[in-house]
């Protein structure tokens, strides 16, 4: 046993194998980039955001609304009877983007993504509590990157209010 300890160890000291730049014209990596599996070279927030969790499914999604500009909806579940639903615009602030919720003026936010997940900040603006029932509340909300497709933003479906599914992202 000690002498397999040791061998482990001593792997420890390695130096890491050098980086290797991507290959843009690798076939893999075109078609991953095409369907929106990995990130693409301009920095944007388009895309599909979600999470499932014992609670329900939190999702976004994020769609081009004119130069510099966005248009996102999102859906954060708090059980089977609970989930607070909104839509807004977007817009990009230093690092991150402005996000300004429709139907609820003052409400807004800024959010940046890190390590592929956007991240609404802890607290929220009063004004934002319109936004959801029940004391529930999209603060602190992180949702991991699921796409970088428009066309897959498009197609993601939400629950609202009345429990018909739309996809509030389309057209």
């Amino acid at each position: 046993m000690p002498a397999l300890l040791a061998l482990l160890l001593g792997g420890c000291d390695r130096p890491a194998p050098p980086a290797k730049g991507i290959d843009a014209d690798n076939p893999l990596e075109v078609a991953a980039r095409q369907r929106g599996v990995v990130r693409p070279e301009a920095a944007s927030p388009v895309g599909v955001f979600e999470r499932t969790h014992d609670l329900g499914r939190d999702a976004m999604c994020v769609v081009s609304d004119g130069a510099g500009k966005w248009r996102f909806a999102v859906t954060a579940a708090f059980g089977t009877s609970l989930s607070c639903t909104a839509r807004g615009t977007m817009t990009r602030e230093r690092n991150g983007w402005r996000m300004q919720f429709a139907g609820a003026d003052g409400c807004d936010a800024f959010v940046h993504e890190q390590e592929d997940e956007l991240r609404l900040p802890g607290r929220l603006p009063p004004q934002c509590t319109r936004l959801c029932p029940n004391r529930a509340s999209l603060s602190g909300l992180r949702l991991p990157r699921a796409s970088w497709s428009e066309a897959d933003a498009q197609d993601l479906r939400i629950a609202g209010r009345d429990g018909i599914m739309r996809r509030p992202c389309a057209g």
